[in-house]
């Protein structure tokens, strides 16, 4: 994370200052930039800091999760035919255990992604899937992986779990906590197969991306 940018964390929320010249610019390029300084903030924000220790670790844990969701959008382009006609709204499912909701609503209100209404769902039925732009998967439906993927597959959707082996299933980015910080990891095989851009600013956040394309593209262009 860029130094020189004063962070205030209050009760597991982060607090921006006013930039000095945020008037002068525009305001998708201002949100990008405090999103991107969002997420490097809570990357680096242990969930077991004094700020949180009034709660419980697994509700900071949940605080985060539910900002990192509401700010993915800034850093992915979507097709415009991952859309519906209209102005319908840009949907953040969630299909399993809703542990924070409404900390994943009150972060998700007053936001837009590509001129649409930010939403949250909570999904019970794969066959609703395929209406999300993104959708997170939890744990308890780790059982469940490989059909909830299928469910979704040969669509634009931002596929986000939180263990382990969620990638390994075919997942586009999984949550992992580790040095009690939240972190996350990408498959940018499984973001590109959905037709998914990711910037490189959420790149550079991530703590792994697996991209086999390009191992197996750099290894044959060796052998040759």
């Amino acid at each position: 994370m860029a130094t020189g940018v004063p962070l205030c964390l209050l009760g597991g929320s982060v607090l921006f200052p006013r930039a000095h010249d945020e008037r002068e610019a525009p305001a998708g390029a201002t949100r990008r930039v405090r999103a991107a300084v969002l997420l490097g903030a809570l990357i680096s924000f242990s969930i077991q800091s004094p700020a949180v220790r009034a709660q419980s670790a697994k509700d900071a844990e949940y605080r985060a999760k539910a900002i990192f969701l509401s700010k993915f959008p800034s850093f992915v382009e979507w097709p415009e035919e991952a859309f519906p006609p209209g102005q319908a709204p840009f949907l953040v499912c969630v299909y399993g255990d809703f542990s924070f909701g409404v900390s994943l609503v009150e972060n998700a209100r007053g936001e837009t992604v590509h001129g649409r209404r930010l939403e949250v769902k909570w999904m019970h039925k794969e066959k609703d899937l395929r209406a999300c732009q993104i959708l997170f998967v939890s744990r308890s439906e780790a059982k469940h992986y490989r059909q909830v993927l299928d469910a979704v597959q040969g669509l634009s959707v931002l596929t986000v779990g939180e263990t382990p082996d969620f990638l390994t299933a075919g997942g586009g980015i999984s949550f992992l906590v580790q040095q009690d910080s939240l972190q996350f990891e990408v498959n940018l095989d499984s973001t590109s197969e959905a037709h998914l851009k990711l910037s490189s600013r959420m790149l550079a956040l991530a703590r792994r991306v697996v991209n086999k394309a390009a191992e197996l593209k750099k290894a044959a262009e060796v052998k040759n």
